[in-house]
């Protein structure tokens, strides 16, 4: 991959598309360039769909980090800090929870020096007071619309009027 395909893979996130005419108004590159591209990185499983799915280890994102975060009580830290967190260059999702732990955080990286980083950026957040962080090894499931893990008729049955 080069900075082209970065671009445009970026633009596939940000745009929610994989529609060649609208990323090469996002990314000033042209359509039929986008058009090559884009069939390449499916061609090499980059993108698994017509939605713009990543293979994240392909992509160059093969860590995943999951991260406990405790944070110090105050009115309104859970919008606050999690705020913070979720500004976190690499952070991909941000979950305030209920129990022991304040916060889960999501995030992808490169290598453990990026690792590294986004813990440092965690604990520099003055409100929190400790972190433990996890590498995923195995990815078992990793469905990106929770309504594939749902039969129809049973989102039916719960969700119609």
């Amino acid at each position: 991959m080069d900075e082209r395909d970065i671009r445009i893979l970026s633009a596939v996130a940000e745009e929610g598309t994989a529609s060649p005419e609208k990323l090469a108004a996002a990314t000033d590159i042209p359509k039929s360039t986008i058009h090559y591209r884009l069939e390449q990185l499916r061609e090499d499983g980059v993108i698994l769909d017509d939605v713009g799915t990543l293979d994240l280890e392909k992509a160059g994102l093969s860590i995943t980090l999951i991260s406990e975060v405790w944070a110090e009580f105050e009115e309104g830290y859970h919008e606050t800090v999690g705020e913070k967190l979720a500004a976190i260059e690499g952070v991909n999702q941000v979950y305030f929870t209920m129990g022991d732990t304040d916060f889960v955080v999501i995030a992808h990286a490169t290598d453990r020096g990026m690792v590294e980083r986004l813990v440092e950026d965690y604990e520099g957040i003055d409100e929190i007071a400790r972190t433990s962080s996890k590498f995923v090894i195995t990815t078992v499931k990793n469905e990106q619309n929770p309504l594939n893990d749902f039969e129809t008729e049973t989102l039916v049955g719960a969700l119609a009027e």
